[in-house]
């Protein structure tokens, strides 16, 4: 019960997260997520600026450029979106480690199940994403450049596009062939 309270306690602050639009409230909200995991709020703080930033900055330079001679609308809307990314993932880092999925849908049989093939195909691609990463390495004599590492990314990439189409028409028609879809009463 206490995992299905914090689950949906996340989602509320993720949707309430979407709707705020004030900086200074995201901002706030920001700072509360940050500040509660209390002494592993900086380390908490270095993920989520590591996994966040990246992406924010590139929406606000893009948005930057975008509006061009409206500045003020130019460094408003790319701060509220900044601090809404870092909010959810914030949130995510914070709340997420703390649910244990299983439990938090043990009402739902069909959720466990949609759970249990996300999870073993999260699994499968890590593992062979670990595998592309090895055969690069493996087969360059030298140190990789970055040209050399943005193509294989991107050959990468494609393959797992391509296999991940493959494997969800798969599994939709082994779903569809055993009545997984037929109401259920």
């Amino acid at each position: 019960m206490k995992d299905r309270a914090l689950l949906l306690t996340y989602l509320a602050a993720v949707v309430a997260a979407s709707v705020v639009h004030d900086p200074l409230w995201l901002g706030l909200a920001l700072v509360t997520v940050l500040a509660s995991s209390g002494r592993g709020a900086w380390a908490l703080t270095r993920r989520v600026l590591l996994a966040a930033l990246p992406f924010a900055v590139a929406v606000a330079l893009g948005w930057m450029l975008a509006e061009g001679a409206d500045w003020r609308a130019a460094l408003t809307t790319p701060l509220r979106l900044g601090l809404r990314v870092l909010l959810m993932t914030a949130l995510a880092f914070r709340v997420l480690p703390l649910v244990s999925l299983p439990r938090a849908l043990s009402f739902s049989p069909t959720l466990r199940f949609v759970l249990v093939l996300a999870t073993s195909q999260v699994l499968a691609f890590r593992r062979l994403f670990t595998d592309f990463r090895l055969a690069l390495t493996a087969r360059s004599p030298r140190r990789v450049g970055p040209r050399v590492a943005l193509r294989h990314g991107a050959a990468t990439a494609a393959w797992f596009l391509r296999r991940a189409e493959h494997d969800a028409t798969t599994m939709t028609e082994a779903l569809d062939a055993r009545g997984f879809f037929l109401d259920r009463d």
